[in-house]
């Protein structure tokens, strides 16, 4: 094992890595919105569909934070 990974160094990138998520995640709804607006049912879909696999992504990582 590589003795520069200690607890408090992944824990820092699992909580960067969640709020990044929430980040793109937030985005995604708003241009979501945006593009269904413009007539783009289909395509905002596809992107509402890439939210939600963010969000699961999250909760994946969210575990992965809790067996530290």
């Amino acid at each position: 094992m590589t003795n520069d990974i200690d607890k408090g160094k992944l824990a820092h990138l699992l909580e960067h890595w969640i709020e990044h998520n929430q980040s793109h995640s937030k985005s995604f709804k708003e241009w979501a919105a945006k593009i269904r607006e413009a007539g783009y049912d289909d395509l905002a879909g596809d992107i509402l569909l890439a939210d939600m696999k963010m969000n699961e992504c999250s909760d994946v990582l969210e575990q992965a934070k809790k067996k530290l």
